[in-house]
């Protein structure tokens, strides 16, 4: 096939003709996340994240849209350092969490608190505080009680010892932690020495000045709320919340607990040995409990999630839509408590469903080609508010007719960026007949005259799928350059039922590998893809794949891999969870499926990113690549060190690079190596780098 221009500069000097011709562009692009709605259906609020004034972090307001869908959208807060976990009274007040100064505290030594926005106006006060900040809000939709998490002291028993145990420990440069149980570390941070606890706290009739006292809800409960998800009844008299059970060997699953407001008891109300249990919301009368059950996974058995009702008293719980070969979250009841509405993913998509608690069988709701999120449901039940997004434009503030299932989108505070290029679908058969789709991405121009390089994209997770936008994974910068982008949705992908899953299981250089390949044949035989000219990149799961098709095949000219796994036989114990690496495989299978088995048979250049922040696949397996690949692999490193390998290294990233920054080097980086490859055009890296 005949070869496309060649890729252009980013950053040139010429105006952009998208945010993604430009990396700077690209990073000042708002994003928005999150929803609340006031309990009167009146208000509803987005928090909305830009660039920092130095473009080195993120900084999110809130901002309020019109359910109506009449008014512009207008900002209500403009804290230097943002405001996060927006959520109403039942007054209508906007709570939220934000670091800002209070009283003699400056600014940079106020803790994360949270603070009030009236809803007659003035300005935003401070609402409740603990020594070691606030982490979560959330408010009674008919009642005065305030729910917040925050991190706890093991030994502290009241405020004051809080910020004096706090005090002593900062003054005298203390880190160490001391651990009896697991798990030590989480993500990106380690657990520890504090934990989260709920606090409780009642609004006063007439909103005074003074800070609401909070109260712990639960003195006793140690590190068990380290994952745990509270929902408030609206009445605010209870909290159901997933507690983590210790288990032997360092395992741990969630059961779900009530606690009573008033008195702190305890109640346990499903355990489930064989699961794992989360996502619980309280209906709307406070008598039910509808919650997520994920199985607890066995080298041969992949997880299988399921959605029940209980209940509040731990009575009757059942299965809802049990014959529904699908995946629920993101569960919202319906305000008369006939039935929820979920998100799951479905082939390539993220739809809103209807589930009745009658039995009748799943209706959905949205029809388009998008994922949606952050369901919440008018008082009236005509409508629901979400966030909808697809790899053709990122998240926004949509309206969901409940009669019809039409679908509104509301004034944002930005528009939809201009996009490089058309989204397609692609499908193809693998060798045992399993239908397998993608995404393509593809730039404008390209045809069969001009034919577009091709870069084969593998998702992480790996039970998940290329469903929505991800600013971290953004496919457009590379269409920008030039190239074609292929998002394929391989075996244990969600989204396809449960046998699709089960496929991959414990075998991830089988199917998911055979599946791959037979997507980038399917997109090798369009006319638009130029098919002499390909590269492979992933990160996580999707970096895991990436070695492993660095050792099966000399197909791709290049291959960029992300926080990767290489060394499966000696992963296990180092990442945060490890109990859950050992219910996925056995040793003898970590060994057969581990990538670095064949390093003497990767001869295509590799470029490895690693964050040493990062937890979920410690910085020892990027560290052990690059050294393989330095003396073992087929591109060896010649006598004088030099290699066509590159390492791309950020001290203080975690299993993501999120700075923006740190972003900008990413793709610069990514893009300058493809070029190298593709183009066979001199790389060229930002001066940042040194």
């Amino acid at each position: 096939m005949t070869s496309s221009a060649e890729t252009p500069a980013l950053d040139a000097d010429a105006a952009p003709a998208t945010p993604f011709h430009d990396l700077d562009a690209y990073i000042a692009l708002p994003r928005l996340a999150s929803l609340a709605l006031s309990p009167d259906g009146g208000r509803l609020v987005a928090g909305l994240s830009v660039p920092d004034e130095k473009g080195t972090g993120y900084v999110t307001s809130q901002w309020e849209l019109d359910p109506a869908g009449r008014a512009a959208a207008r900002q209500l807060t403009r804290g230097a350092k943002g405001e996060s976990q927006a959520a109403f009274t039942a007054a209508g007040d906007l709570l939220f969490v934000a670091q800002r100064a209070h009283g003699e505290t400056s600014e940079d030594k106020a803790k994360p608190a949270v603070w009030l926005l009236p809803a007659a106006g003035g300005e935003a006060r401070l609402l409740a505080r603990r020594p070691g900040g606030v982490s979560g809000v959330a408010a009674a939709r008919s009642g005065a009680t305030v729910l917040a998490t925050a991190g706890t002291l093991p030994s502290a028993t009241d405020s004051e010892s809080e910020q004096r145990l706090r005090d002593l420990r900062s003054d005298n440069k203390i880190s160490a932690i001391l651990h009896s149980g697991y798990p030590v570390r989480f993500w990106d941070h380690d657990l520890g020495p504090d934990a989260p606890h709920l606090f409780a706290g009642t609004l006063a009739p007439e909103a005074g000045d003074d800070p609401v006292e909070l109260r712990d809800l639960c003195p006793d409960i140690g590190a068990a709320l380290i994952h745990g998800e509270p929902d408030l009844a609206a009445d605010g008299r209870t909290v159901v919340v997933d507690v983590r059970v210790p288990l032997p060997r360092g395992a741990s699953r969630s059961v779900l607990e009530t606690i009573d407001v008033a008195t702190g008891a305890r109640a346990r109300i499903v355990d489930d040995a064989a699961a794992d249990l989360s996502g619980a919301r309280i209906s709307p009368d406070g008598t039910r409990v509808a919650y997520l059950r994920e199985t607890i996974t066995t080298p041969t058995e992949a997880p299988r999630v399921s959605l029940w009702v209980v209940g509040l008293d731990g009575s009757d719980a059942r299965r809802l839509a049990a014959d529904w070969d699908r995946w629920p979250g993101g569960i919202a009841w319906l305000p008369d408590g006939s039935g929820l509405l979920v998100v799951a993913d479905e082939d390539g998509r993220a739809p809103v469903f209807r589930i009745a608690l009658d039995g009748a069988a799943p209706e959905r709701l949205t029809g388009d080609d998008a994922a949606y999120s952050g369901l919440v449901v008018a008082p009236d039940g005509t409508a629901a508010y979400a966030l909808r997004a697809s790899y053709a434009f990122p998240a926004e503030p949509v309206r969901i007719d409940l009669s019809t299932g039409d679908v509104t989108a509301l004034p944002a505070p930005a528009p939809r960026p201009e996009l490089p290029g058309t989204l397609r679908d692609v499908e193809t058969t693998a060798a045992d007949g399993t239908r397998v789709r993608s995404w393509l991405a593809l730039p404008d121009g390209a045809s069969a005259a001009n034919p577009a390089p091709l870069v084969l994209w593998i998702h992480g997770g790996p039970l998940g799928s290329w469903n929505t936008w991800s600013w971290r994974w953004c496919p457009w910068l590379l269409v920008a350059q030039g190239y074609a982008v292929l998002l394929p949705d391989p075996a244990l992908s969600t989204g396809y039922g449960q046998e699709f899953v089960q496929r991959g299981w414990g075998a991830w250089g089988e199917a998911p590998y055979t599946d791959l390949m037979a997507a980038t044949d399917a997109a090798e035989q369009l006319p638009e893809i130029d098919n002499t000219r390909i590269a492979a990149m992933g990160g996580s799961f999707g970096g895991y794949m990436a070695n492993w098709v660095a050792g099966h095949t000399d197909r791709f000219a290049a291959i960029v891999t992300h926080a990767s796994l290489w060394a499966l036989d000696g992963f296990g114990g180092t990442t945060d969870v490890a109990y859950y690496w050992a219910r996925e495989m056995t040793p003898e299978m970590s060994y057969a499926n581990s990538p670095h088995r064949f390093v003497g048979d990767i001869r295509t250049p590799m470029l490895v990113v690693h964050g040493d922040k990062d937890y979920r696949v410690p910085i020892g397996d990027g560290l052990r690549l690059w050294y393989d690949l330095l003396s073992a692999s087929g591109l060896p490193a010649a006598d004088d060190g030099s290699t066509e390998h590159r390492f791309l290294y950020f001290p203080d990233e975690n299993h993501w690079v999120l700075t923006p920054q740190h972003a900008r080097i990413w793709y610069q980086v990514v893009l300058a190596f493809l070029a190298q490859h593709i183009h066979k055009t001199p790389a060229t890296y930002p001066e940042t780098l040194g």
